[in-house]
C-alpha cells in the first residue's frame, strides 16, 4: 500500500480551485441565530389596527358647529362661552334635529386636559350628535 503524501509532481505552484465555505457557513449560522431571537421581539401577541397619521384637506361649510376648549377648560359655542354642560347638551339637541345633521367640530387647546374634550363628547353623545371632528393643525413641513 502506498499513500501521497505531497504532490506527485515537484511544481509548488499549482493553483488551489477548492473554495473554504466553512466561513460563510459560520456567518450564516450568526444571522440566523440573530433573526430568530430578533423576530419575536418585533412582533406582539395583540394584533390591533393602529391609526395612521393623515392630513386631510376639509371644506369649512357653513352649518358645521365649532366648539372650542382653553387651557382653562372652559367650553365655548363659536366665539360665545357655554356657562355649563347643560347647556351644551341643549343647544346639541336643537342642532341635533336638524336634517342633514351638520358637523360638530371640537377645537381644543393643546395645553387643555382632556376632561374638557371629554365633556364635549359625552354631551355630543347625550344629544344624538352623529358627526364629530376634531381640528387640528398639520405638522411642520420637514419635521
Amino acid at each position: 500500500m502506498a499513500m501521497a503524501v505531497g504532490p506527485s509532481s515537484g511544481d509548488d505552484d499549482e493553483v488551489m480551485s477548492a473554495i473554504n465555505t466553512t466561513p460563510l457557513v459560520d456567518v450564516m449560522l450568526v444571522l440566523l441565530i440573530i433573526f430568530l431571537i430578533t423576530i419575536p421581539v418585533v412582533t406582539t401577541s395583540i394584533p390591533v389596527s393602529l391609526p395612521k397619521e393623515r392630513v386631510e384637506i376639509r371644506e369649512t361649510k357653513p352649518e358645521n358647529i365649532i366648539i372650542s376648549v382653553d387651557k382653562s377648560g372652559r367650553i365655548y359655542w363659536y366665539d360665545a362661552r357655554v356657562s355649563d354642560v347643560e347647556g351644551l347638551v341643549t343647544k346639541l339637541k336643537t342642532v341635533s334635529r336638524v336634517k342633514p345633521q351638520p358637523e360638530v367640530q371640537i377645537r381644543g387647546d393643546l395645553a387643555a386636559s382632556y376632561e374638557g374634550v371629554g365633556k364635549i363628547l359625552y354631551a355630543c353623545q347625550r344629544a344624538g350628535i352623529t358627526k364629530v371632528a376634531f381640528i387640528t393643525e398639520p405638522p411642520p413641513l420637514g419635521g
